[in-house]
């Protein structure tokens, strides 16, 4: 399964500012970036809310991936 690309936080807020700030059209923004719509819709969707929401989900994205660490970690040391 691919990961695609990550982006900073930081890029992303920018990306979003051009589209809240400056006025621009999604699809203004999106194109030259090399962006979905979608995925800026998103990171406007993720920046609208306040940080202490951001960070509760952040941190529980950071668990959820610890537990997914662990599960296949556990798995694997089952199968061997």
């Amino acid at each position: 399964m691919s990961m695609g690309i990550r982006f900073t936080d930081e890029f992303k807020q920018d990306a979003v500012a051009l589209d809240v700030e400056r006025g621009y059209a999604v699809s203004e923004v999106a194109e030259p970036l090399g962006l979905s719509t979608k995925s800026l819709y998103t990171w406007k969707a993720q920046f609208a809310k306040s940080p202490q929401v951001r960070s509760e989900v952040a941190e529980e994205a950071a668990e959820i991936r610890r537990l997914k660490r662990e599960s296949a970690r556990v798995t694997e040391d089952g199968q061997s």
